[in-house]
């Protein structure tokens, strides 16, 4: 259906009346401010009504006034900023009245000589019915309509109701939307505020275990290189007994070949001796020292290997290969809390307990144990 549109005159200049009843309309229910008007913290004014109704929607187990009860006080956002509103145990009347609000508005109201809002100046009339005004609502076909319509027009056999009663419905229904819209805004926001929360808590944690395991391997790492530093002390240490010795036998050698060069000199200096009187005179003691010269020749040796060094060599094939299939994974929350709880209880301390598991077995690997074996 069509519809006219009919104007009334208006009193007084339009415009500003106009701009100033757009600033007196409250964002939740679009009616003009009612009494008492509360003044939020971000300077936006509500009904205490709305105001309430907004605040019940997002704090749904918060005590109503006159409750025996003592209530924590809650919170919710500006409908207009969104700016979070925190109230006490009062709840929305511990918010101040907006007086000067409330002052306008009984200017308003006595100096308008029309209706509060603006759109009540247009009076809707019916097209088919020129001279009918819109004064009913047809619920069968869900649209504005006249009494002529009714009565002898299209909607003769629907079934209609007062427009006054339909408006106020639908506008209360409107204004719940509105409030259930903003309630699941705040949870929503709420969710939102939360979910950062976690973000910044999981960087926190992924810090914090980043700069743990890295400990945890310096630790290895650091044991490694103190193996490694007892492995190449033992090696020196028998590397300098094994030369002290070898050297020990190569000097002892040595002083009895020089011995023996000598007496080789000797005899042959005896055997040109000419005078057969003189070389016996002296040749007994010579073949006497040669003699057990000859027979000090067998003195100590080295056994057979004795430069072999190869017990020293280990074999970290095991090792390595237990390294690269290692998956490493941090203990479960309940399985920590529970070694917390024991660790406390022996006196323990807390970086005694953590270690790491092996997955494929289910067995579990002690990072303090992990190099505590012999090379061999």
């Amino acid at each position: 259906m069509n519809f006219a549109l009919g104007f009334k005159p208006l009193l007084g200049d339009s415009n500003t009346m106009d701009n100033l009843e757009k600033q007196l309309i409250c964002p939740i229910c679009l009616e003009m401010f009612t009494k008492p008007v509360v003044i939020l913290p971000c300077q936006h004014n509500l009904c205490r009504k709305c105001a309430n109704d907004v605040f019940q929607a997002s704090n749904p187990l918060w005590q109503t006034r006159g409750s025996s009860s003592v209530s924590t006080g809650g919170r919710f956002r500006c409908p207009s900023c969104r700016h979070e509103v925190v109230l006490d145990r009062h709840g929305v009347y511990g918010l101040q009245r907006n007086l000067l609000v409330e002052n306008i508005i009984d200017i308003y109201k006595q100096e308008s000589t029309r209706p509060i809002h603006t759109k009540s100046e247009q009076q809707l009339m019916c097209e088919e019915h020129e001279d009918e005004k819109i004064n009913i609502y047809c619920l069968s076909c869900e649209t504005p309509t006249c009494s002529m319509c009714k009565v002898f027009g299209a909607h003769k056999d629907c079934e209609v109701a007062p427009l006054q009663n339909v408006y106020k419905r639908q506008k209360t229904e409107l204004s719940d939307g509105i409030a259930m819209l903003v309630a699941g805004n705040d949870s929503v926001q709420a969710l939102i505020s939360q979910l950062e929360t976690i973000c910044r808590t999981i960087e926190e944690n992924s810090q914090r275990q980043k700069q743990q395991l890295c400990e945890k391997f310096d630790t290895l790492y650091a044991i490694l290189e103190e193996k490694k530093k007892e492995l190449v002390l033992c090696i020196g240490q028998e590397q300098d007994e094994k030369l002290a010795h070898v050297r020990s036998l190569i000097r002892q050698h040595g002083d009895h070949l020089e011995g023996a060069s000598k007496l080789v000199e000797s005899a042959i200096q005896s055997m040109e001796e000419p005078q057969m009187a003189v070389f016996l005179q002296g040749n007994k003691e010579l073949i006497k020292k040669i003699i057990d010269t000859a027979k000090a020749s067998n003195i100590e040796r080295t056994e057979p290997g004795y430069e072999n060094m190869d017990h020293f060599i280990i074999n970290t094939d095991d090792i390595a290969d237990m390294l690269r299939t290692i998956d490493f994974q941090t203990v479960s929350q309940g399985d920590a809390a529970e070694e917390g709880f024991e660790a406390e209880e022996g006196g323990v301390a807390e970086d005694e307990v953590s270690q790491l598991s092996v997955e494929g077995d289910g067995s579990r690997l002690d990072t303090a144990g992990l190099l505590s074996g012999h090379f061999q």
